[in-house]
């Protein structure tokens, strides 16, 4: 099995379009033309799409059938959203009592291979995963990310809102939770999870990895302990970010908030070579122990890891 290739193999400007290509903003065969001028060697456009995207089978860290876990698929009512959601739960097999619960919020592709196994590896952790698809309404993922990417503009983001809100509550009423409930979100969900922490003052802890921040007006109804992930190279994202930390200090918000060098847009999804192993060790090091101990103390600040 040839070895994954490392975001430094691609030009910056390729892995820029291939941003434009992931979040919607061109199609695939808008990606291929302008991808042109970077096929070299024997390689093409749609090579270089392959080398691009995600290998889920590769990646995998945690089996789906571990023997460590239990895992289904379980609905919830949403009355406020699409009525009925479905969504991936995962909590260690040999659990007793009642344990936190982590939500976990998927990319703009619905629950895919990659997000149920990151649910997986919370519950490895001592924590009630659980991951819903935000597009069961229209069928759920797909089976592959260009569907699911066609997909998800056909949503109606306002009743998807109120189906993670609902999702939370879900988890808050479980009886075998402890009633407290942190989010983590990537990309699309970490936008999500800084939706829900202006929508749920309860919420234990919300971790976004490089998502887009809500408006600075909204910041006053944050109670929950924030820890925030950006990438480097990553300006979609990073350009909503000051007027976002202005609005948290302001607000005497509880926050942490890291930038890692070097680093791409999906830095801690290892099945794409924007992947980066130190990166992602760290801000996941980081988001266990901020998810173990939220409501944390507050700490007010951005620091450059």
């Amino acid at each position: 099995m040839a070895e994954m290739k490392r975001a430094e193999d691609f030009d910056q400007d390729l892995l820029i379009l291939f941003d434009a290509y992931v979040h919607g903003d061109i199609d695939r065969r808008g990606f291929l033309e302008k991808a042109a001028r970077f096929a070299a060697g024997g390689v093409t456009a749609a090579m270089l799409l392959g080398m691009l995207s995600p290998k889920f089978a590769e990646a995998q860290q945690v089996p789906k059938d571990d023997a460590r876990l239990k895992t289904e698929y379980a609905e919830y009512e949403s009355p406020k959203g699409y009525g009925k959601m479905r969504g991936y739960l995962a909590r260690p097999a040999k659990a007793t009592g009642k344990l936190p619960a982590i939500l976990v919020i998927h990319e703009n592709r619905g629950l895919n291979p990659h997000i149920e196994d990151i649910t997986r590896r919370l519950a490895l952790e001592n924590f009630m995963a659980f991951a819903p698809d935000a597009l069961f309404p229209l069928g759920g993922y797909p089976g592959t990310e260009d569907e699911a990417r066609a997909l998800f503009p056909k949503l109606d983001q306002a009743k998807t809102r109120e189906d993670f809100v609902a999702a939370v509550q879900w988890l808050t009423k479980r009886p075998d939770s402890t009633g407290k409930v942190g989010v983590v979100g990537f990309c699309y969900g970490g936008a999500m999870a800084n939706i829900l922490a202006t929508r749920i003052p309860k919420l234990a802890a919300s971790v976004p990895f490089y998502g887009t921040s809500p408006a600075p007006e909204e910041v006053a109804k944050i109670k929950a302990p924030l820890l925030i992930h950006l990438a480097e190279n990553d300006e979609r994202v990073n350009s909503s970010f000051p007027p976002y930390e202005e609005a948290l200090k302001k607000n005497k918000a509880k926050y942490q908030a890291f930038t890692y060098p070097g680093t791409q847009h999906g830095f801690n999804n290892d099945t794409t070579p924007r992947y980066d192993p130190e990166a992602a060790k760290l801000a996941w090091t980081r988001t266990l122990e901020f998810c173990k101990t939220s409501p944390c103390p507050v700490v007010t600040g951005s620091g450059l890891s």
